[in-house]
């Protein structure tokens, strides 16, 4: 079945947060006395929910965070994203070039989308069209997300691609009987690929990749 519509996940895909947001978590957890390399820190959480992120960093401390941590990285992620976050490399041009309805589903909560999205201004192609896990309580690799996004935007899961940069996410995507792309660098190719994704590493191939895949 030809696509009919194509599903973003936000993070890694739409705008160039993965390294960004886990920057500032290395730099949080160090004041805790946690150590962590960033590519370390990108491995560990890259598509995890934060409540599995600060499990995995509790579990390393061996102590509980203060229940205001998740609050404090919001804030502090919130204030490097208005600073420096920028768009993926590619994506505006390649959204200008897809002619079919689009949306995105993440796993971030809605306001942190949002605020990625205004700041890349990519807001404008996606206002009224934004998913996020936390408004149904499940998170990928669980289906639900994408099978709710496509729902509410009136298309049947075998005629939607997913687009993705996470392991978490292709397997979400591959579960919800979607087609998806995996959007990715060298290394992490195999990985995606073994997860049912067809992988691709430039944003200038998306629009080709849709009309054919």
């Amino acid at each position: 079945m030809q696509t009919e519509l194509v599903i973003f996940d936000c993070d890694g895909v739409l705008v160039d947060s993965e390294t960004l947001g886990n920057r500032i978590l290395v730099e949080f957890v160090a004041e805790f006395g946690l150590v962590l390399e960033l590519e370390e820190a990108i491995l560990l959480f890259k598509g995890c929910k934060m409540a599995d992120c600060v499990a995995v960093i509790e579990q390393r401390l061996g102590k509980k965070m203060p229940q205001d941590f998740v609050t404090q990285f919001r804030a502090r992620t919130a204030e490097a994203f208005e600073r420096e976050l920028l768009p993926v490399n590619g994506i505006e041009a390649a959204l200008d070039k897809i002619n079919l309805p689009i949306c995105v589903a993440s796993s971030g909560p809605p306001e942190k989308i949002k605020l990625a999205l205004r700041v890349t201004n990519l807001l404008p192609r996606f206002e009224g069209r934004i998913f996020s896990s936390y408004e149904i309580g499940s998170w990928k690799p669980a289906p639900d997300l994408f099978l709710h996004a496509a729902k509410n935007m009136g298309f049947q899961a075998p005629s939607c691609t997913v687009v993705e940069d996470s392991i978490l996410g292709v397997r979400a995507g591959v579960a919800a009987g979607m087609r998806v792309l995996g959007y990715t660098n060298q290394s992490e190719a195999t990985l995606l690929e073994a997860c049912g994704a067809h992988v691709f590493h430039s944003m200038c191939q998306l629009p080709s990749l849709l009309s054919h895949y």
